[in-house]
């Protein structure tokens, strides 16, 4: 592979710290006003919210089938009907691996399909993700996480890929930043239980492991390794 090919394939990888970035700021934002509007209110901003996460996993790679475009919005969209039954936080905690469900998708191709076992894994940690989330308010530890969002993009500038993405590493790193800002600077609500930057620092925490987990699962042959690798 020559360089000019190099680049050409660096180009074309997920910006999943983005993706993350937007998937904090909607969970500290929606499931806070959740339980102050009605639901249907917030549809406009969760449907938002997931096409941007889409864009920013799919939208770099320049490529996305019908088969992976349903099987990333159909789970939104059946727990958009649970949301308005006034159960918003499924919803909401789905947001928490959506990115990493995007990733997911993007290696599915037929001669890549997706497994039974791989699933399984990818539900697991989302149930773990949900449990952390939700006892994130309890013990807040998790919350830091958040801090690490413009710590990774600066971190990743070590390496050459990295650095060829100009676009890609100005946009995360001015995302993390300004997840960091929203978070803190959200009021909270008059009897909250909880606080936005604890939510939004749990939710990076999940976010950020889920899709770490997602880009470190093991190509099915060295061909697809070799047009693949290092999508993060």
């Amino acid at each position: 592979m020559t360089w000019g090919d190099a680049k050409a394939t660096s180009a074309r990888r997920p910006w999943t710290v983005a993706g993350v970035c937007v998937m904090v700021v909607s969970i500290a934002l929606l499931l806070f006003r959740v339980t102050q509007v009605p639901p249907v209110q917030l549809l406009p901003g969760y449907v938002v919210a997931y096409l941007v996460i889409g864009a920013c996993i799919f939208g770099p790679t320049g490529k996305v089938s019908l088969r992976q475009a349903g099987a990333f919005l159909v789970p939104g969209l059946l727990l958009a009907v649970l949301a308005l039954l006034n159960l918003g936080f499924w919803a909401g905690g789905w947001l928490l691996g959506l990115p990493a469900w995007g990733l997911l998708l993007s290696q599915w191709t037929p001669e890549n399909p997706l497994r039974i076992g791989l699933l399984l894994e990818f539900l697991g940690l989302l149930v773990l993700g949900l449990a952390i989330f939700t006892f994130n308010a309890i013990y807040p530890i998790p919350s830091l996480g958040l801090f690490l969002l413009p710590v990774i993009p600066v971190a990743r500038l070590a390496y050459p890929e990295y650095r060829a993405r100009p676009l890609q590493a100005a946009v995360e790193l001015v995302l993390g930043i300004a997840t960091v800002v929203i978070a803190l600077a959200i009021p909270i609500p008059e009897g909250s239980w909880s606080s936005p930057w604890t939510l939004a620092g749990g939710g990076a925490t999940v976010g950020l492991l889920i899709a770490y987990w997602a880009l470190r699962i093991p190509k099915r042959s060295r061909r697809l390794q070799l047009n693949d690798t290092a999508i993060l």
